[in-house]
């Protein structure tokens, strides 16, 4: 698993997959390069800044535009497929306005910080692209992605360390390093910030949100200006 976001620092975890979380992954991925595909009708002239993103998504993606990866230093990574690499902060984006086509982001926004890092994002993204896609877990779906344990986000803090300290579902399927575990943990508990609908159309006031559901429930939430 690797996981990388455009923050003060990037979080990167090398583990290997259980097959059933790899096939859900795969599931998953396709559908939303299957989505964001019919959404904007990309071609390989498609000019798309990925935000915090790697090469690892765009495998699912039956048209490869032309790809930009912005990231911090550590987080990018060497086969990017001829793609173009930038090293930057996804909150102080260093390209002009309107720059590209379409910018692109999944699963970052969560990573980047508090409330006034998260608007920052925002704004950046919304500056630098004609066009968005900004996909994110949405707070209100009952597991909670990425230590895939049900509810636990919707308690206090105080009563979510003495939990996932002991045991998270995500640990038994990637069986990852006691310290990677311990640094997975310490970002959940202290500096991921998931977001609803709500919250996100506010960040996002000109898109138009998207669901992808789960057993009819919104798993995931993708803010689109196209």
């Amino acid at each position: 698993m690797v996981l990388a976001y455009s923050s003060k620092r990037s979080l990167s975890l090398n583990v290997r997959h259980s097959a059933l979380l790899e096939t859900l992954l795969r599931h998953f991925r396709s559908q939303r390069m299957r989505l964001f595909e019919q959404t904007f009708q990309i071609s390989s002239r498609t000019r798309v800044l990925d935000v915090g993103g790697s090469p690892l998504i765009w495998q699912f993606a039956k048209v490869q535009p032309n790809l930009t990866f912005l990231n911090l230093p550590a987080a990018l990574q060497k086969s990017s497929n001829g793609a173009h690499q930038v090293a930057g902060d996804g909150r102080m984006l260093p390209f002009r306005d309107g720059s590209f086509d379409i910018v692109f982001s999944n699963s970052v926004i969560e990573h980047v910080g508090d409330a006034v890092s998260q608007q920052r994002f925002a704004q950046e993204i919304a500056r630098v692209g004609q066009r968005y896609w900004v996909q994110t877990p949405n707070r209100r779906f009952p597991v909670e992605h990425h230590l895939m344990l049900p509810f636990i986000h919707y308690l206090p803090k105080g009563w979510q360390r003495p939990i996932v300290s002991r045991l998270t579902i995500w640990e038994l399927l990637v069986q990852p390093s006691e310290d990677q575990r311990a640094f997975y943990v310490k970002h959940f508990l202290d500096e991921l910030n998931l977001l609803d609908s709500r919250e996100l159309q506010t960040l996002f006031p000109d898109s138009k949100i998207l669901a992808e559901r789960l057993l009819g429930f919104p798993k995931s939430l993708i803010a689109v200006r196209a």
